[in-house]
């Protein structure tokens, strides 16, 4: 998705009948179908991609509103103010963590219980739009997601050999490697912050803390689907 980003940014042809955007729309759907036909994605991976959709694009129709981004090329395949592969972005994070948590075996040490995080991730949605209105408590939910996850670690086996980290640490990790693909993302104006109107400037370290709070929505959607289990110990 990201090379699809950056590859129509540099060749997609000006004067094309269809829209950037909505080549970029039917590429993703494309992707998408190759996942499931060449087995590289399950069913139960593809249920949990459809709901990072809805609620990605929930998302995106309110901050496109409030002004925080701006998705600046016409297109016909779009909601409001929100071109469709914006969607498929959301669903690329999500698509991702439920493979590797297939593909890597991941298991877990102290996590906590699934109905804490449930309640930890609506509130971290919940203030992503009451923070226009309110007073901003992402500091109380980084608290709380310590609070939660301080004892956590995750086991995974990337190659032959069983390795483990400290879930936060992973989530910290992930969140960076995200900032680093909007950064791509807004260099090839898939969508612009209102400061990048007049050119493109990195994004802020700022919005770190953002894709932190939304890796722990996206870990518990995930597990949702697939449970988390304990680490098997050896003997």
């Amino acid at each position: 998705m990201l090379a699809l980003l950056m590859g129509t940014a540099l060749w997609y042809p000006a004067d094309s009948p269809l829209a950037r955007y909505d080549f970029l729309v039917l590429g993703a759907v494309a992707i998408q179908v190759a996942m499931l036909a060449f087995q590289l994605e399950t069913l139960d991976e593809a249920k949990v991609i459809l709901a990072f959709h809805v609620v990605g694009t929930v998302m995106e129709l309110f901050k496109t509103t409030a002004g925080s981004w701006i998705y600046p090329e016409p297109s016909l395949l779009r909601i409001g103010e929100v071109p469709l592969f914006s969607g498929f972005m959301y669903a690329a994070v999500g698509s991702y963590i439920a493979r590797i948590w297939r593909i890597f075996d991941i298991r877990f040490d102290h996590y906590p219980p699934v109905w804490t995080t449930v309640v930890l991730a609506t509130a971290i949605y919940v203030n992503f739009f009451a923070h226009h209105w309110i007073w901003d408590f992402r500091w109380l939910l980084f608290a709380a997601t310590a609070l939660l996850f301080l004892r956590t670690r995750f086991y995974f086996t990337p190659d032959r050999t069983r390795r483990w980290m400290p879930v936060l640490l992973g989530f910290l990790l992930v969140a960076m490697f995200i900032w680093i693909a909007e950064n791509l993302g807004t260099w090839a104006r898939a969508w612009i912050y209102p400061a990048q109107q007049g050119g493109w400037s990195p994004v802020s370290l700022a919005k770190l803390g953002s894709w932190y709070l939304l890796m722990i929505i996206s870990v518990v959607l995930v597990s949702l689907v697939q449970k988390p289990q304990p680490e098997l110990k050896a003997g």
